[in-house]
């Protein structure tokens, strides 16, 4: 029972929207479609406005300025409408955040929203060169940072990290928690991966690190942008063995635990995810499950379902 897939895209992963590369060479281009445009703010904290559906509510880009401000960043187009993106201080009227927020999102508003929070995550420490420490500014309708001096082109980064879904071939899943979650959260084992490193490398070695134990044939199962802040999630199956011991060698890890399928279908069907508003907060006299699944629009999530329905 080794062999499963996603039927699916993870939520994040599913948009098809215009990405208009060429419109970011053409800066009359863009300043002529700026007045019929919509812009997504966003603020520090990542929270951005919504419309009581919970929807991206896009503020009309004539109300902002009447022409791109220069820290704002083109995301694409919608139709006949040019969208943009740009960080406030403050935001007037309902928000929410990406991690609770995504699941009412259509596929293109939450690829819209992860696009938006990777691109000004990057923007936010990349305002100096990594080459000579000189200032840099937005260009390219904010897809690249100019060198001011240099001329230099410093282009957005993105980092890949492996998510793996350690299984015993059979009816079992390992999963792991940090020492400073919620009792009863549990993931998949994560980790970036390290230069001069296959991306199958980093997931024997990040499994290793984290709970020791040497996983098996790891197989790609699909990929997931994660804009806290700014990371690609690689999602990977392996197989472990549960009579092996476990060791938390690194230090990142409090807790880990092979649950059987039937447990983790429970906590499917209870919908008792980390995102839910009382998740970590019930009072002391009710019983504490004794697992809870990341939330809905996280590529682990999906391949633990995946796993379960195989």
């Amino acid at each position: 029972m080794t062999d499963f897939s996603l039927d699916l895209p993870p939520l994040l992963a599913r948009a098809v929207f215009d990405r208009a590369d060429e419109v970011r060479d053409d800066p009359a281009r863009m300043a002529a479609g700026w007045a019929g445009a919509g812009v997504l703010l966003i603020d520090a904290d990542g929270r951005y406005p919504v419309t009581e559906a919970g929807g991206l509510h896009w503020l009309p880009a004539a109300r902002l300025a009447d022409s791109p401000p220069g820290d704002a960043v083109f995301l694409g187009r919608d139709g006949s409408r040019d969208l943009w993106t740009r960080r406030v201080d403050h935001i007037d009227g309902p928000t929410d955040d990406a991690r609770r927020g995504a699941v009412r999102l259509s596929a293109d508003e939450a690829g819209m929203l992860a696009t938006a929070l990777g691109i000004l995550n990057w923007h936010q420490t990349a305002r100096y060169s990594p080459v000579d420490g000189s200032a840099t500014v937005p260009a390219r309708g904010g897809w690249v940072r100019r060198g001011v001096d240099s001329g230099r082109d410093e282009f957005p980064r993105t980092d890949p990290a492996i998510i793996t879904v350690v299984h015993d071939g059979a009816d079992q899943i390992l999963l792991g928690r940090q020492s400073v979650w919620p009792d009863g959260w549990y993931s998949t084992l994560a980790g970036f991966v390290e230069p001069g490193e296959s991306l199958e490398q980093c997931v024997i070695r990040e499994v290793h690190e984290e709970v020791g134990i040497t996983v098996t044939a790891p197989r790609y199962l699909g990929s997931q942008p994660w804009p806290f802040p700014r990371s690609l999630m690689l999602g990977f199956a392996a197989i472990g063995d549960p009579r092996e011991p476990l060791n938390y060698l690194d230090g990142e890890i409090g807790d880990a635990q092979w649950f059987h399928r039937d447990e983790v279908r429970e906590a499917i069907a209870r919908g008792d995810d980390w995102v839910r508003p009382d998740a970590g907060t019930e009072p002391s006299t009710e019983p504490r499950p004794r697992l809870r699944l990341p939330g809905s629009i996280s590529i682990a999530r999906a391949m633990i379902e995946a796993w379960v329905a195989t």
